[in-house]
């Protein structure tokens, strides 16, 4: 009897180990494709996340990404405005390789109004490495069938097509496209499930959050990317009482509203950060954290804080963000990194953990070894940016930040000792080196290949059809 019961035990034990063994093969297997997460908020100050010196909006989960990670004092989108910033951090490349220069209009029957069909995306890349992926919140790449996120690698849409949205549910009140007759009719349309239109009953901020940790919890077990773009704190200002109640402090209506705004944004993160925990992937996920463009003081209330300028300029204020990044376990924590990363980066970083090689060639780099310490050197020698409309450019490389915001006058600063660009430089040698170097990069940019949301008159004029149903 007993030698009975050894045996049993043996082989129980030894089930019990082939188990364990089969367990841990799976998540080395799973280990070696983390998900990756972005969380990208719209029109964000520079100076409005408690990580970056926020005083009256705290954003203590925001700050758990920057604790639990890496935050980036010197991180940089590639564009000053919504949605070349977009095309910019989905595709890996400067936008104006493409002609994506200027904010997309809502043009659903033009197909070459938004991310050309020649650009992977962020998405596709990864879905061909077995990744499971969802955008949610606002889209802003394109309007018209074929640029949709379910055909641009998207396997699931949980969001809204054009470049702002209502927030409250009640003004949710257009039911499709027949109803549209403007640019901005737009934002009053229900969301998009899929490509099936929703009665949404949630605060809009809100329902993003409750999908993105909906779609975790559906896909735990496989590799996935999550684009979460919030269209928070972008206008309208709307926000509800549960946020409002928080900033009584604040006496301001315009600020408060902004300030409740981003504390939602700041409560979709936690929940997200929790559910990751709970389901003990949270040291198998990078989850990075930025704005898509500077705030546009006083537009929004926004606060960029010692930066000069706001969003549409290339100012600091225009195109230098709150940016971090976590990923427990591989990244070492509370790290502030100095060197200048770019959104860019994110594309390189997410397609090398996956193992995918990019269709197109990348502006971007992986950021992980940097972080790590495997590579001492700078991710850039220099990054570029561009606005074709404004004839503005700007270079930084180093310490030195190269601008002309206008057409009109070259300046050059020490961005590291004036971070708010008040002291221009005397420097002719150096202005003249890296003025060469930015017209070299323009010279292999295209011209913008569509009209933007500042010609929406002029683009209807020579579009009088692009609100007919029956082109859809």
């Amino acid at each position: 009897m007993r030698l009975g019961i050894t045996a049993c035990t043996l082989g129980t034990l030894l089930c019990s180990m082939l188990l364990s063994n089969l367990a841990l093969g799976q998540k080395r297997d799973r280990d070696e494709k983390p998900n990756v997460i972005i969380v990208l908020a719209d029109d964000l100050g520079y100076n409005d996340v408690s990580f970056n010196g926020s005083k009256d909006i705290p954003t203590p989960n925001i700050d758990r990404i920057a604790n639990n990670g890496v935050k980036f004092t010197n991180g940089y989108v590639s564009y000053a405005v919504c949605g070349p910033s977009r095309a910019g951090l989905i595709t890996g490349r400067y936008q104006g390789r493409f002609g994506f220069s200027r904010n997309p209009l809502f043009a659903p029957n033009d197909p070459n109004q938004g991310l050309p069909l020649t650009e992977e995306t962020m998405a596709s890349a990864l879905g061909r490495g077995g990744y499971k992926s969802m955008a949610l919140g606002k889209w802003h790449l394109g309007a018209h069938e074929s640029q949709r996120p379910l055909e641009r690698g998207f396997t699931e849409f949980y969001g809204f097509l054009t470049g702002g949205h209502h927030y409250l549910p009640e003004k949710l009140d257009l039911n499709d496209l027949s109803e549209i007759t403007s640019q901005y009719d737009a934002y009053r349309t229900k969301l998009l499930k899929n490509n099936s239109r929703v009665d949404e009953k949630e605060y809009v901020t809100d329902a993003l959050s409750r999908e993105a940790v909906d779609f975790i919890e559906r896909n735990q077990e496989e590799p996935f990317f999550i684009y979460l773009a919030y269209n928070a704190p972008h206008t309208p200002l709307e926000a509800t009482e549960k946020y409002l109640s928080r900033f009584d402090h604040i006496k301001d209506k315009k600020r408060k509203t902004y300030a409740a705004m981003v504390s939602a944004v700041d409560d979709g993160v936690g929940l997200v950060l929790d559910k990751l925990e709970e389901l003990d992937i949270n040291e198998n996920t990078m989850v990075f954290f930025l704005s898509d463009n500077g705030g546009p003081e006083p537009h929004n209330a926004s606060d960029n804080g010692p930066l000069r300028g706001t969003k549409g300029w290339l100012w600091e204020g225009g195109i230098r963000v709150p940016f971090a990044v976590q990923w427990p376990g591989t990244i070492p924590s509370g790290q502030v990194y100095e060197e200048p990363v770019i959104s860019l980066d994110i594309f390189a970083t997410a397609t090398a953990l996956a193992e995918v090689k990019p269709r197109n060639d990348l502006d971007g780099v992986n950021l992980v070894p940097y972080l790590t310490g495997k590579k001492k050197k700078v991710p850039h020698k220099e990054l570029y940016w561009r606005m074709h409309d404004r004839r503005a450019y700007a270079v930084r490389k180093g310490d030195y930040k190269f601008v002309n915001v206008d057409g009109k006058e070259d300046m050059l600063f020490n961005i590291t000792n004036d971070i708010g660009e008040s002291a221009p430089l005397d420097d002719a040698h150096q202005s003249e080196s890296m003025l060469k170097s930015v017209k070299k990069w323009i010279s292999n940019l295209m011209d913008p290949i569509f009209m933007g949301l500042n010609q929406d008159k002029e683009y209807t004029k020579k579009h009088p059809d692009r609100f007919d149903l029956e082109k859809y």
